[in-house]
């Protein structure tokens, strides 16, 4: 059996909890992507989400390498890691700091095989972390700050809120929000339900948006069949959960509990009533059918309040009821060609700005809501 290689470092263990403990120390440039990982967030065979890094930024990664590469650098941000608890820490004797927050003593890390997992794996500084192992300083002492986790859950959790500050791409939040599971600041706790909806909405074989929606985990593996952005079923959703919406009346303030089945049976109903009304346009590119466009999906959300206002969604005929209620604006509607006349732009003028989802959303409503008027 082959003997087992170890990295050995002089380090600082810090205890901030009983159930947590940092450890402190610095490894060379090439070093770290010998000890670490960088778990990019993808999914596996089932849809389960893995990982939690954002794809390389070439450009980003570029920059760091030039400055690496320069004169007189200075890179005080530290790689932060969470190591398998397989490491030890072997305390010096004696090496408790006088205010008693730290000790001294070597960190033992193991070193895997080729083709083996990693010890550790990249929690914050995944770019650095690849412009250090392309710089020409291949011994440039960096400095690391580490935690033993074994578990995905926790090491998804400390991205997150470390990386919470800074403009993460908002389809990654987006997808990591429904796996993280401890408690959240209020802004993002409001979006963790229009998240685990998208989820859903991608994942359930039932739904209209099954296979249709592009996530940063599909980012890599790009397809013509991802059609919709998952931010901009979010921002639907997020609006008709709110107190004017027609969802809203599924979630209950008070005690927090959700009418999930309801929801669900709304959701999937209304969108399958439009996918069968506009079967020209459903599944295809923005740029082949503004229904499936961020503005479009958008207004449609809008004229969904105003539907499920008059349909009981949770009745057995509730999709053929949607139907006829989409029936009404269904013959102004210019998604795939033609011009929409009342708002002076060709079909594929819409954009998703403000100002024309407005446009749209106030049209296909006011198209509605007089036909309704007219028949009554």
């Amino acid at each position: 059996m082959a003997s087992q290689l170890f990295l050995t470092r002089r380090a600082l263990r810090i205890e901030q909890t009983s159930k947590v403990t940092i450890y402190q120390f610095a490894l060379t440039a090439s070093e770290i992507l010998d000890v670490a990982d960088i778990s990019r967030v993808s999914r596996d065979e089932a849809g389960k989400l893995i990982g939690y890094q954002r794809p390389e930024v070439r450009g980003h990664v570029k920059e760091i390498v030039d400055y690496l590469n320069g004169p007189d650098v200075i890179f005080p941000n530290p790689i932060i890691l969470a190591l398998s608890s397989v490491v030890r820490f072997v305390p010096s004797r004696g090496s408790k700091t006088s205010d008693g927050l730290a000790r001294g003593g070597e960190i033992v890390i193991p070193l895997s095989a080729e083709g083996r997992p990693k010890p550790g794996w990249i929690v914050d500084g995944q770019q650095r972390a690849l412009a250090l192992a392309q710089a020409v300083n291949k011994d440039f002492p960096v400095p690391v700050t580490a935690f033993v986790a074994d578990s995905v859950k926790i090491q998804r959790d400390q991205f997150f809120r470390i990386n919470n500050t800074k403009p993460l791409p908002r389809g990654l939040v987006t997808e990591l929000l429904p796996e993280v599971d401890t408690p959240l600041p209020p802004r993002l706790s409001i979006k963790r339900l229009p998240s685990q909806l998208c989820d859903a909405l991608n994942a359930d074989e039932s739904s209209p948006f099954h296979g249709l929606i592009k996530r940063a985990s599909s980012e890599a593996k790009a397809s013509r069949d991802l059609v919709v952005t998952d931010t901009v079923l979010v921002k639907m959703l997020e609006e008709s959960l709110s107190p004017t919406g027609s969802l809203f009346v599924y979630r209950n303030m008070s005690s927090g509990d959700i009418d999930s089945e309801g929801l669900w049976t709304a959701l999937v109903n209304y969108w399958t009533a439009v996918k069968e009304t506009f079967p020209d346009a459903w599944g295809k590119p923005a740029a082949k059918s503004r229904l499936m466009h961020g503005a479009g999906i958008k207004a449609m959300g809008r004229l969904m309040d105003r539907i499920l206002n008059t349909v009981d969604a949770a009745a057995p005929d509730s999709v053929e009821a949607i139907k006829a209620e989409l029936a009404r604006v269904a013959p102004h509607c210019r998604w795939t060609s033609g011009t929409w006349d009342e708002l002076g732009l060709e079909w594929d003028g819409v954009q998703n700005v403000s100002r024309h989802i407005q446009q749209l959303s106030n049209f296909l409503i006011r198209i509605y809501m007089q036909s309704r008027m007219s028949r009554t």
